[in-house]
Formats: C-alpha cells, sequence, structure tokens
C-alpha cells in the first residue's frame, strides 16, 4: 500500500565527518536502549487513566494539541478555525478531521527542515510504519492507516506507553488538581506516572482567571483564602500532597526571573489589593518574584526540586489570545537577565545543599555569559536543556558548544521532551540522544575526551543526568 521510504537518515543529525559520524553511531547505539526518562511535559493523565482511552482521530492526535504546528501553519495564513480549534465564543469551526488532514498535508512542506517535521516523519515512520512521505495526493491514503490502526488496541495509549519503554513520566498539573487520575493509574499499576505542582494560575497575580483559580484552590483545600498568610498556608498543604501523590518536582513560569523578598506586610497588602481587583503597578512583578523566594524555601523544607521556566512573553496575538485562549502558539520569547534576578534567591538558598533549582530559559544570549557560570557555581543549581524554541538539532548543538565547557555535563539536567504530542515523545528523545552523542563524537575526534569517557557522557545525557536531578533514583515503579 505505501511504499516509497520516507527517507529517515541513519546518519541524521550526525557529522558527515567520518570520523565524528563513526564514534557518533558507536555512542549512539551504546545508549539507544535506555529506557526514556521524562520528567516535565504535558501529556493528559486522563488519557492513561482510563485502559479504554483511544487517541482519536489522527488530526486529535497529531493536529489540534501541537501549538508547534498551529503557529507555522498559522504563520503562512492558515486560520485556526480551519484546523478544528475551539474558540472562546463558540463561532463555527471546521469539525471534518478528514479535511483538516488533507489541509494540514497540503502545507506539510512547511515544516522541511523544522524540528517539528523531524519529529513528524520519525512518528509516522517508527511508531506507525508509514513508508512514504505525507503529501496532497497520499493524505486521505495515509489517513485511513492511521484511523484504523489508533482504534487498535495495540495503539492505545497505555499500550504505546510501554511499547515507548518510558521509566518515568511526570505530568504538570495544577495546585489545586484533585490528582484523581494519578491516583487511579497508581492503584492500577502505574506507579511511575507522577505529577508536578505547578502553581503558576494562583501565584501570578496577573494570571487569567486568578480569581476564579483561587476559588479552586480554596476548595482543594475546604477553606477560605482571604489573606495572604492563608494563601502560603495553601501552597504548602498542596505541595505535601503532590509529594505523597510521587511528586519530586515543582514548576513555575513567569517572564523573568526577578526574585525579591518583601517583608509579610508588604506580601499581605498585594494580596489584599488582588481579592479586590485593585493592583498597583508593580505588585504582579514583586509578589511573583517573593513566590519564587517562598518556593525555594518550602522546597529546602520539602525536597521537592523547584524548575523555573522564564523569558517567555506569553499570549503576544491578543486578538488570537481573545478568540482561542493560550497555547496556540502565539508565545514569543524575550530578552531576560538572570545574574541580578537571581541573586536574592541564591543568596538566601544557593548554598544549602537540601535546594535544587533547575532552570530554564528561551534567551540563548545568557547561556555561556550567566546560565552555565551560574551552574558551575552554586550547588544547587542545575541547567534545564534547550527549551522550547530550541529543542532542535541547531538549538541543542548550540546549547552544547555554550554551556558544556562551563559547566560541565553533570551541572545539567538531561533531557526532558516537555510535549503534549504524547507519541513525539520516543522521537524527541531521539533527536537529544543523537544530537548528544555527535556533539561527544567531535570532542573524541579532536582529542579533547577519551572515547571510553565518551561512552559514560552518553549514558549520562540520554538517562542518568534526568534521573539524579529530579531524584529518581531507585525504584521508579513503587512510591
Amino acid at each position: 500500500m505505501l511504499t516509497k521510504k520516507p527517507g529517515l537518515s541513519p546518519d541524521r543529525c550526525f557529522s558527515p565527518e567520518p570520523v565524528q559520524r563513526r564514534l557518533a553511531h558507536q555512542f549512539f547505539d551504546s545508549i539507544s536502549a535506555l529506557p526514556l526518562v521524562c520528567p516535565h511535559g504535558h501529556v493528559d493523565p486522563a488519557l492513561l487513566a482510563n485502559p479504554a482511552a483511544r487517541f482519536g482521530s489522527p488530526t486529535e492526535l497529531l493536529i489540534i494539541p501541537d501549538h508547534y504546528l498551529l503557529r507555522m501553519l498559522y504563520s503562512r495564513g492558515v486560520s485556526l478555525q480551519s484546523l478544528g480549534i475551539p474558540t472562546n465564543d463558540g463561532s463555527p469551526v471546521e469539525t471534518d478531521h478528514r479535511k483538516i488532514w488533507q489541509l494540514f498535508a497540503d502545507h506539510f512542506y512547511l515544516f522541511q527542515g523544522t524540528p517539528s517535521g523531524l519529529w513528524l516523519k520519525e512518528e509516522l515512520t517508527n511508531v506507525f510504519g508509514v513508508d512514504e512521505p505525507l503529501s496532497s495526493h497520499n493524505a486521505g491514503l495515509i489517513y485511513d492507516y492511521l484511523e484504523g490502526l489508533l482504534a487498535s488496541p495495540e495503539f492505545s495509549p497505555r499500550a504505546l506507553f510501554k511499547r515507548f519503554n518510558i521509566e518515568v513520566l511526570c505530568t504538570t498539573d495544577a495546585a489545586s488538581d484533585n490528582l484523581e487520575n494519578q491516583r487511579s493509574l497508581h492503584e492500577d499499576g502505574f506507579t511511575q506516572i507522577r505529577p508536578t505542582f505547578r502553581p503558576d494560575a494562583v501565584v501570578n497575580l496577573d494570571a487569567p482567571g486568578w480569581r476564579e483559580n483561587l476559588t479552586k484552590l480554596e476548595s482543594s483545600i475546604g477553606t477560605e483564602i482571604n489573606t495572604y498568610a492563608n494563601f502560603v498556608q495553601a501552597l504548602e498543604e498542596r505541595r505535601a500532597f503532590f509529594k505523597r501523590m510521587g511528586a519530586t518536582a515543582t514548576d513555575q513560569g513567569a517572564a523573568t526571573p526577578y526574585t525579591t523578598r518583601l517583608s509579610d506586610q508588604e506580601a499581605e497588602a498585594i494580596f489584599a489589593r488582588a481579592l479586590v481587583g485593585k493592583l498597583n503597578p508593580g505588585d504582579v512583578e514583586n509578589f511573583t518574584g517573593h513566590i519564587f523566594m517562598e518556593m525555594a524555601r518550602m522546597s529546602v523544607e520539602d525536597g521537592l526540586v523547584m524548575q523555573m521556566h522564564c523569558g517567555v512573553m506569553r499570549n503576544h496575538n491578543p486578538a488570537l489570545f481573545e478568540r482561542f485562549g493560550a497555547d496556540k502558539g502565539a508565545d514569543i520569547p524575550i530578552k531576560i537577565e538572570w545574574t541580578e534576578n537571581l541573586r536574592p534567591l541564591l543568596s538566601a538558598y544557593g548554598n544549602d545543599r537540601r535546594f535544587h533549582l533547575i532552570i530554564f530559559g528561551m534567551d540563548e544570549s545568557t547561556y555561556s555569559r550567566e546560565m552555565a557560570p551560574l551552574a558551575g557555581h552554586y550547588p544547587s543549581v542545575l541547567l534545564g536543556p534547550p527549551w522550547w524554541f530550541h529543542d532542535s538539532v541547531n538549538g541543542m548543538e548550540r546549547y552544547f558548544n555554550q554551556v558544556m565547557e562551563t559547566a560541565g555535563i553533570y551541572n545539567t539536567a538531561g533531557f526532558n521532551d516537555d510535549t503534549r504530542a504524547f507519541v513525539s515523545i520516543p522521537a524527541r528523545h531521539n533527536v537529544w540522544r543523537r544530537v548528544a552523542c555527535n556533539w561527544l563524537a567531535g570532542l573524541v575526534a579532536r582529542g579533547l575526551v577519551e572515547e571510553e569517557e565518551g561512552y559514560g557522557m552518553a549514558r549520562a545525557l540520554a538517562y542518568d543526568l534526568a534521573k539524579v536531578a529530579y531524584k529518581f533514583e531507585g525504584n521508579l515503579g513503587g512510591i
């Protein structure tokens, strides 16, 4: 049926230089079968909690939830409503998934040379066995083929989870989440699926629907939150609950990594103004900076790893956000600064070996100037992998070249796939492992690292570093 090979080169991501390429293959072969450690992502746990769950149509699985695809298509004039993206106002959108798939296939050329294109080719080839490149001409045939596979038990979310050899997968969950999906999974033996405490919706005072989110937090603890002191206590209670459910980490996102310590009176005054919707200029930034400090303090006390994702202006396109909501491809990187912004937090907790902080940034100019030196000095700080727009072959190569000489690989946190697209998980890890092995092969070829050292470094980058960074040592099958 599908006979023309799509050309997934066995040398992809590897140097054309013969010695480096040979070494890259050797390193990759030594680690390619290692289990996948997925400490940060956005897979909906409901997909896995229900044994009877299916992914739906190929369109529902591969197109509608993927904002990487949406941003590229929108940039070339493809409307989100034509891609079936629901609108906030309930206005009509395309509901024929076969038609949406055809539209996507007509524009698949847009993803040539992009990480999304590479991931999709690997998914279609290695997960589903599609034997020819997606195009306008074969879109219907491939749709029918995928639709049949997705209806079968062998391609259920749980079946693919096992097939992908995922050792641990962490979801990202709101502070108010009851974690019933994770509880159900643990009862079914899937204890390697763990929650991550994500408080952004209640700690960022300018978050959309902040007051409603606070009400949900109140419901989760069964107590009214009418003071800042109550608010902090609620966060501590929820962190303890998440930890009992297997969480090893928290995650907090903000435009910048600004940190500051407010007095209790100052924090109380800002929180009171937020409750009545009368914030002053600077309140949001100061409160978020103060909460970063509080989260660090709590991490010292409860042992949860703290993650900071910074450097993105969310929802840059207001018209798109108003009509379709968040996570539709309109988030844009911004210039940020780490050294001064993190100093208050690191002055307080950076030398405490009970504290573990993983930092992620979108401003690559800070890699060698700030992020690597910070991780290369403070025992509490690790660098997260290249994130979002830089989760690509070139982005990874830039990361290795700018970071590793100063920080060393053992002050980094390995890799995480950070994806909503479940079936892209093995493809994303595969790209990281290939690029890492190619980088290591270059070091060996230039005499900077011994070949035997390269094998150990490849394993660390592919597997060990993430387990250590997120405190996954030991038996991941039990909590």
